[in-house]
């Protein structure tokens, strides 16, 4: 890491976070640490900390920091955590997430973003970050029951396995909608499934079994 990635990185917390309204301590201090410009093609690496998704091929992109940062906050991880992404993408928010919990499951439609992911993760020491390639629309049930899940593609409908897979109190942090989509926070509490609605947001669409139903 260099004096000026760390810098970059510094400025970007502090410009597009910070100044956005993402307080969490440990998702500040994991955005300053990851990078970001490992996880888009070399040739958008000079874009790679600005405030914006950028395009990782195969029609998907990966999400700006700040939509980042706020799941990561919603989701109020802790150490010792298991979290389950659906969508990894880039593999960006997946080592995001790895820097705030115990264990990342991680599941991509696209085969060859599985692969680029996997092999992005595991050279830069993301150990317990396990990717599978196929549709989460299911979740990963074996591994389950999870503190919490992140959808970084948007259903029009949440998918009832996610909910089941959830610990107790635990969160299903998902983009809802199409065309017009919000940030969802669904919890398991004593007393059923708590839906708070946060802000309008646009993912790419889910896709596999999300779009049949």
């Amino acid at each position: 890491m260099t004096v000026d990635e760390t810098a970059t990185r510094a400025r970007m917390v502090h410009e597009q976070l910070e100044a956005r309204g993402i307080h969490d301590p440990r998702v500040l201090a994991a955005m300053r640490k990851v990078p970001r410009d490992e996880f888009v093609p070399a040739s958008l690496a000079p874009w790679a900390y600005e405030d914006a998704p950028l395009p990782i091929g195969h029609d998907q992109t990966i999400s700006q920091p700040y939509i980042v940062a706020l799941m990561s906050e919603l989701a109020a991880l802790r150490p010792d955590s298991r979290v389950l992404e659906v969508g990894t993408g880039s593999g960006y928010q997946a080592a995001v997430l790895a820097e705030l919990a115990h264990d990342v499951y991680t599941i991509e439609i696209v085969p060859e973003l599985a692969d680029a992911s996997r092999a992005t993760l595991a050279r830069l020491g993301y150990g317990r970050v396990h990717v599978r390639q196929g549709d989460g629309y299911r979740g990963w049930p074996e591994a389950a029951p999870f503190d919490a899940i992140l959808v970084t593609a948007a259903p029009e409908r949440v998918p009832a396995p996610l909910l089941e897979q959830l610990a107790p109190a635990g969160r299903l942090v998902i983009p809802v909608g199409g065309p017009s989509q919000e940030l969802q926070v669904h919890r398991r509490t004593d007393h059923g499934i708590e839906i708070d609605r946060v802000v309008p947001v646009r993912f790419v669409p889910m896709t596999g079994e999300a779009e049949k139903r």
